[in-house]
């Protein structure tokens, strides 16, 4: 931002007479130069890179996402739309899995929570990874699916007891009482009274795995000048399990 004009501090004499200065400069900034935007030069991206199956060059970007210690390789955004609406919503979770069949698996609420009023009347997601240290993104398009309870305890058992306690006491984005806490510690002190002394907590009904079954999963590559390199993965029609392999304009 320009600097505001210094105010005149000479002594006028008895003949000074007034005077306005106009501008016609009507930019409010007209020596302010925008920024220019980050350069994306870390990779490449051809069709001679990439696997025939999108879910081994998902777990081989993955696997060099963490073995280049990228923060918490497995934070993805998930979002979701509702129906009739179309109003989308958005959130981060923790991919858990892709399990042998190419499905992505997380865990969460599907009772209370928007991302569950949003797959009940719309069974369709996406899922959005940014690895920023290898300016690498991934979005992946599909069906939603619940696990079933037996495949969700599977899970739950593996979580320390705190993270049990809460999945079952969190009526997840449900407001609270007085803005505080209050409400949510007397739920989990309910909880913990109800399981007090028990080791093998069962999975609560409402809460559980969720997955979404791709049918398309696309590969990007941050390049310079917003050039990037693009390959979308489809699944091919009434041709089994195979996909094509496209490239996109940046």
């Amino acid at each position: 931002m320009s600097s505001p004009p210094k105010p005149n501090t000479s002594t006028p004499s008895s003949t000074t007479t007034n005077t306005t200065t106009t501008t016609n400069d009507p930019s409010p900034h007209p020596t302010q130069t925008p920024p220019r935007a980050a350069q994306f030069q870390k990779g490449t991206l051809s069709l001679t890179h990439l696997s025939p199956s999108p879910i081994t060059q998902f777990k081989n970007w993955y696997n060099t996402a963490s073995s280049e210690k990228v923060p918490v390789p497995e934070t993805v955004t998930l979002s979701t739309a509702s129906l009739p609406s179309g109003r989308v919503s958005a959130r981060m979770v923790y991919l858990k899995e892709v399990d042998s069949h190419g499905r992505f698996i997380f865990y969460s609420n599907w009772d209370t929570s928007q991302k569950a009023a949003d797959v009940n009347s719309n069974p369709y997601a996406a899922l959005t990874f940014w690895w920023r240290e290898l300016e690498r993104q991934v979005r992946v398009e599909g069906r939603f699916e619940r696990l079933s309870d037996e495949e969700s305890q599977v899970y739950f058992d593996s979580r320390i007891r705190g993270s049990r306690i809460g999945a079952w006491a969190s009526r997840q984005s449900s407001v609270l009482e007085g803005g505080g806490r209050e409400q949510l510690d007397r739920w989990v002190k309910e909880v913990e009274s109800r399981f007090e002394g028990e080791e093998q907590i069962p999975v609560p009904g409402f809460w559980g795995g969720g997955r979404v079954v791709p049918d398309m999963i696309e590969f990007w590559q941050g390049r310079e000048s917003r050039l990037h390199d693009r390959f979308r993965y489809t699944r091919k029609e009434g041709e089994g399990e195979g996909w094509k392999v496209e490239r996109l304009s940046p």
